[in-house]
């Protein structure tokens, strides 16, 4: 087995959450998981609102559901939603 890139697409609750802050909430999280993190960035939705985007290297272990979890706890998260997954 090898390794794949993963997006996720984190969707705050509102506008008036500091997205600067849960990027840094879900870089450590992540971290702590022994995932690679190869990007994360802002990116404009509407209305003011941004999502987070994040671009992920791990091993292929069968899914994304335990950092969904990990993510999923960090207050402000609204949803996150899996984009391309790539074995590399």
């Amino acid at each position: 087995m090898g390794d794949v890139a993963i997006t996720l697409k984190v969707m705050p609750k509102s506008p008036e959450i500091d997205t600067t802050k849960m990027k840094s909430e879900i870089s450590s999280a992540v971290k702590k998981l022994g995932i690679n993190i190869k990007s994360i960035e802002e990116k404009p939705i509407a209305f003011g609102l941004k999502c987070i985007e994040l671009l992920l290297v791990m091993p292929d272990q069968g899914g994304t559901d335990k950092i969904d979890e990990t993510i999923r706890k960090i207050q402000g998260v609204a949803s996150i939603e899996s984009g391309d997954i790539t074995l590399l």
